[in-house]
Formats: structure tokens, sequence, C-alpha cells
């Protein structure tokens, strides 16, 4: 495509651009159980407005829009009130949970050759679950992953054992996650805090998922394990605004223990012909209407809003878990927040996807083992006994030769 010689009318541009977005993926309405988290329109509408009245302002400049830093501010000191946060503990927002992670894993590498261990050969110890962007943000700065595989014994948690055993004198973080994307487990972080602590090495929790969903799910009762930084040996955290948050896109934080620890996290330049700079996160430019937006729902929605949100999405992977057992599924584990994977003994988990598919649902998978993954929101409450329905005759499509389309090649 070129540019336009003549610009087009805005109305014409729109139509277009609704026609366009008429084959992805159907979220409004439900059937969608990743990457969007639907939390009903009354959220929605704050996201749209607040964006909307910060979407020109940068949060790179703290001098020109002192708005945004005392947002931030406050967007950061909520989050670690919810996490258990001690005196002195900090953090910045972030574009998301791969841009957390990578700013925890570049802190603990400058926090590590600090205090001595080397430059060179650095490592990470993590479990098999653990998600990718630990590999991507290691790529960046040429540190290996040691995964190491989680308990035999069917809880699909990570082994402490086992990563305590991968840890060297290069090793400059573990890593639990709360939970773990794949199969929605936490992770038995309070166990990993102690191999950390034994070993004198960061602990970092990957609460991307459930940073913002787990303390609310523990206030309605579930009995959700230590996991951030009630732990003592828990040196950062990462908890993403955008998912379980219902913030706007995109929108994370990345949390310390202390102000010592998060000073190895910025940069900061005098030494060019411009003005010094000194940025928190990878980006230099973070937009405005991010940080708005997350400040904004964080004060709609307050602890209660978050209780009743975070109560029905618990009580829906309920209604699944018990609908898909009772199509011959087993659950993965014991997940206690909004994910949940689940694998049929007789069916391929993915000749099944390819029909849910088929029939309008736009869910994910798990590769090991093969399952079926539901990353659950608010509105998946009003559409559950349709899903289970469409589960069943797409289970009922396999057991009977007449699948349609194959998607194992994609995941394998």
């Amino acid at each position: 495509m070129k540019m336009p010689q003549h610009g087009r009318d805005w109305s014409e541009v729109k139509a277009d651009m609704v026609a366009r977005g008429g084959g992805d993926a159907a979220w409004r309405d439900g059937r969608t159980a990743v990457y969007v988290f639907n939390a009903g329109e009354d959220v929605s509408s704050v996201q749209h407005e607040a964006y909307g009245m910060y979407m020109a302002e940068n949060g790179l400049g703290p001098l020109a829009f002192p708005s945004l830093a005392q947002m931030e501010k406050e967007v950061i000191a909520m989050g670690l009130e919810l996490l258990h946060g001690p005196e002195g503990a900090t953090g910045a927002m972030t574009s998301g949970g791969t841009d957390s992670i990578t700013m925890a894993i570049k802190t603990a590498r400058d926090y590590a050759r600090a205090n001595g261990r080397p430059r060179e050969g650095a490592n990470i110890v993590l479990a098999q679950s653990a998600h990718l962007a630990f590999d991507k943000a290691a790529h960046l700065m040429d540190i290996e992953i040691r995964r190491v595989p989680l308990k035999t014994d069917g809880s699909y948690e990570a082994d402490p054992v086992a990563m305590g055993e991968a840890v060297d004198d290069a090793t400059i973080m573990m890593v639990g996650s709360a939970p773990s994307f794949p199969h929605g487990i936490i992770d038995p972080i309070a166990a990993l805090g102690d191999v950390a602590a034994k070993k004198n090495v960061w602990l970092h929790v990957d609460a991307c998922v459930g940073g913002y969903f787990a303390p609310f799910a523990r206030m309605n009762g579930v009995p959700v394990p230590p996991f951030d930084f009630e732990v003592p040996q828990v040196h950062s955290m990462s908890a993403d605004l955008h998912k379980y948050g219902y913030c706007a896109k995109g929108a994370s934080t990345v949390l310390f223990r202390s102000e010592a620890l998060y000073e190895y996290m910025p940069f900061d330049m005098a030494g060019w012909s411009g003005a010094p700079m000194k940025t928190p996160t990878l980006a230099g430019t973070r937009p405005g209407g991010a940080i708005s937006a997350a400040w904004a729902v964080m004060n709609t929605l307050g602890v209660e809003g978050y209780r009743e949100k975070q109560g029905l999405v618990c009580k829906t992977r309920e209604r699944i878990e018990e609908g898909v057992k009772q199509l011959g599924f087993e659950i993965l584990g014991n997940p206690m927040l909004g994910l949940v994977a689940f694998r049929h003994p007789e069916h391929h988990a993915f000749a099944i996807y390819g029909e849910i598919y088929r029939r309008g649902w736009f869910t994910s998978v798990t590769k090991e083992p093969p399952s079926l993954h539901l990353m659950l929101s608010p509105k998946h409450a009003e559409v559950v006994d349709a899903y289970l329905a469409d589960l069943k005759a797409s289970v009922e499509a396999v057991a009977a030769g007449k699948a349609g389309a194959k998607v194992e090649a994609r995941y394998s």
C-alpha cells in the first residue's frame, strides 16, 4: 500500500477500520479466552475516557507532567500494598509483562555484578513452566537460561530442590510463577525462598497473571499460599495491570523490595551532547494514557470492585472445571485463579481445539502436556453453558473421526 496522495474523510477511514476488524477474534461477546480481559462495559468506558484524557502526555517527562508522575507513584503504592511490599519498597510502571521481566533481570544482573558475581557467564534458574519472556530478555543480555523440570507428583509446580541443584556461583536470579501461564498453578514461592536464601541468590516472582488477582481471591476466601513480598526472600515481582487489573494496554508494574535494589534498574546518562536523561524502564517515551487509565480503573473499581470481579472469575472457572470433568477431561493440578488447563485421556487436545475453534471460540492450548487452556474474564460467566455445549460437540466430533481443522503442527 502507498500513502494516498489526498487524505480520505475520517468517516470513510473509520468504516474501513471497522470492516477490517470483522475477521478478528470475537472477544466482545465472550468467545475469546486469551489476549483480552473483558471486565464489562463499565470498565471499558473508564479505560477509554481516562486514556484519552492523557493520550498526548508523555511519562518520560515528570517535570513537564507531574500529574502522570503522581499517578504512577500512586499506582505503584496501591500495587505494593496489595502485594505486602515492606516499608521502602518501590517500583515503576512498564509497557507489559515482557518489559517488567526484562527490567527485573537487568536489575538483578547489575546488582549481582556490584556484589562480586562474575560479569560473564551469568545464568537464571527457572521452572520449565516459567514464561518465555525470561528467555527473550536473557537472549538480549547474553544470559544463560536453565529450565528445570517440574515436580513429578502431578501438581505442575516448580521443584525447589531441583532448582536449587541448578544454582551455582554465576546464578543471578531464581524465578517462581504466581501463577504459571501454561497451567495456572502457583509455584511454592515460600520453598523457593528458602532455597534462594541458602544459595544467596535473587528471587523474582512472575505474577504478571496473578499479581492483581490473587490478593482479591485471598480476600474472598481462596486459600492462596504466600507468593509475594510476604516471603522475605522475594527481591522483585512483575505484575500486569492490563491483565487482571483490567487496565488499558499496555500497563504493567515491576516492583522491588527496597529502593536500594531498585536503584540498579534506571538508565542514567549525561555524557552526550543533549540534556542528561534518566529513564526508569526500557522505553523512553511512555504513553501517558496507559498510566492515567490504570490509575483511573484502580480508583474506580477499588477493593470491593476487584473482589467482585475476581470472585466472578473464580466461580466461572469452577463451573468450567465441573463441566469439563463431566465430559471426561482431567484438570491439570490445582488452579486457584483465572487460568485453567485440562486434557482428555482419549482424544488429543489439539484435535479438540480445532473443532472448538471451528465453532467460533478463540482460546488456547498448552503443549506440555497437550491440553486445552482458558484465561477467563468476568464476561465468560455469561457464556459458560454455550462453551460447554460446543466443547461437548467438539469431543463427539473427534470421537467420531469427524474433526475439522488440524492445528497440531502449529503448536509442535
